[in-house]
Order: structure tokens, then C-alpha cells, then sequence
């Protein structure tokens, strides 16, 4: 029997409406095995925090995502459940969240009596430079990056607000200007002294405050990029052997493509430089 022209319609509308689903619960399937897998080379306990602009259902609307209590109450359930001598890896990668979120998640993570492992393969900041201050080992991409912590409020630099003030004199500034500077003070000190308690696990307390500080007190920018190099001059416990299987952990967490991407590439490692495969490897 022929189909009609709006019977065809509806299953075009139904595939719309159902293709993003089964593609969704295809790729959990691939998380799971693909966790599963590093978990039998590490030996470990594997967790992660991956933030992306997610999309929901079929039509297109990016949600942004950062670091929240739902995660801060998932990380610790999952660390709960490990054993006390079993290690945990954590794949981080985020812009940054709630600093009560990160701080519960930091402080279970360096309560865990065996190794921790934060691995970094692109980016962790903010946040996410917070939790990694909690491990024995952070281990970067050579081209990955961390952040600084310095709190911010009100969406304003927390250490700017207090710059600004100490260049007014007395009675200059309004009320509100007051409670800014007062409460940008507290948060000031209140996240140096807990990044201070991180860091003293793994280095010497003057270290421990000096870097604290440095990362909490508005040295840099909130978005400066710091590097592996950097990271390791600052005294962190950083590697650059993130290994290939976590990368390939990670292309199943692609952004939406709502355009033409404007990156390209051919997906085969090329093993001297300057040469190509040849079409025969390209096209198998």
C-alpha cells in the first residue's frame, strides 16, 4: 500500500523526535564500556566531571553546565562506595561552579586513604583547579590548562572589589560599597585558607599559604590560563602522561554541532612528521 504524503511526514516527525534519544542512550552505552575498560587498566575507581554544552532532546538548545550540588552529591555517593584502598581517577573537565560544590567534593577526595588521581586533558578551572588541588597527582595534557580560584562576587573579582576599595578614603564609598568590600574580604580569606588545607597535604605548609595565596588573591586574571609548565614552577603535583585511552574517553562527550564545523582533519595518527598515510590507510 502506497504511503500518503502526511503519513510520510509523521515518520519523518517520529524519527526527529526519536534518533536523538536512541543516539543518547548509544553513546551511554560506549561511556559505560569505555569507563569499564580504564577501570580494568588502572585498577581503580573511575569518576568523572565533564561539563559540555549539552543539548536538549531534538530541538537544539544549548544548557549550560558548571559545577552544582547534583555533582557534589554524585562524587561523594561514588566515592562512599569505594573501598578505602582502592584509588580513585577522576576525568575532569569544566569552567569552573559553585564553590560549596567544589569544596565537598575537594575535601572527600582528600579524605580517601588511597591515591587519587585528577586527570586533566583539556581544561579544569576555577572549580575544577579547586578539585584538583585535592589529589596526589594531577595529570595534564601537555596543552591543558588550570585556573586561578580567586572568588569571585557579583560576577566582579572579589580581590578587585577589595583593590578599589583600599584607593577610596573614608567615606567615599557608599553602603553597599561597604558590604561588597566586606563580604569580598571573608571570601577572599575563607578560599585561601581552605586551598591552604588542600595543599598541605602534599606540601610543606609555607609552600602550602604561598601558593594558596597566589591562587586565591587576584595575582592573575580569573580566566588566566595556567599551564603545565606554570603549573609545575608553582610546585603542583603535575605529569604530563595523560594516556591516549582518556582522550579517546572523552570523544564521547561531543559538543552539538548545531553549524558546519569550522575544524577539520583527517582522524589518523601520523607517526613521522610532515608525512601523510597514504589513500590505501585513509580508505581501508
Amino acid at each position: 500500500m502506497a504511503m500518503h504524503f502526511t503519513d510520510i511526514i509523521w515518520v519523518l516527525v517520529a524519527l526527529a523526535f526519536f534518533l536523538p534519544v536512541i543516539n543518547k542512550k548509544m553513546n551511554e552505552s560506549r561511556r559505560i564500556a569505555a569507563l569499564r575498560r580504564i577501570e580494568h587498566i588502572r585498577k581503580s575507581r573511575v569518576i568523572t566531571l565533564i561539563h559540555r554544552q549539552e543539548t536538549m532532546s531534538f530541538l537544539g538548545f544549548p544548557v549550560a553546565r558548571y559545577i552544582d550540588i547534583n555533582d557534589s552529591e554524585d562524587i561523594i555517593s561514588a566515592i562512599r562506595l569505594t573501598a578505602n584502598d582502592v584509588p580513585i581517577d577522576l576525568i575532569v573537565h569544566t569552567p569552573g561552579g559553585l564553590v560549596l560544590a567544589a569544596d565537598q567534593i575537594a575535601h572527600a577526595l582528600v579524605r580517601h586513604p588511597a591515591k587519587v588521581t585528577v586527570f586533566v586533558p583539556f581544561y579544569a578551572m576555577s572549580g575544577g583547579t579547586f578539585i584538583a588541588l585535592a589529589a596526589d597527582e594531577i595529570v595534564m595534557g601537555t596543552n591543558a590548562v588550570l585556573g586561578p580560584i580567586d572568588p569571585q562576587i557579583g560576577g566582579m573579582p572579589a580581590a578587585s572589589i577589595l583593590a578599589v576599595g583600599e584607593q577610596k578614603r573614608p567615606g567615599q564609598m557608599d553602603d553597599t560599597t561597604l558590604i561588597l568590600a566586606d563580604v569580598a574580604r571573608k571570601a577572599v580569606d575563607q578560599l585561601r585558607q581552605r586551598a591552604r588545607h588542600l595543599l598541605s597535604q602534599r606540601l610543606e605548609i609555607h609552600a602550602a599559604d604561598e601558593l594558596a595565596v597566589k591562587l586565591t588573591q587576584g595575582k592573575w586574571t580569573h580566566d588566566y590560563p595556567i599551564t603545565f609548565e606554570e603549573a609545575k614552577n608553582l610546585g603542583l603535583p603535575v605529569s604530563d602522561e595523560v594516556p591516549d585511552y582518556i582522550y579517546e574517553f572523552m570523544q564521547y562527550f561531543p559538543q552539538p554541532k548545531r553549524t558546519e564545523s569550522s575544524v577539520q582533519y583527517i582522524p589518523l595518527p601520523y607517526k613521522k612528521e610532515g608525512s601523510a598515510p597514504s589513500d590505501k590507510a585513509a580508505n581501508p
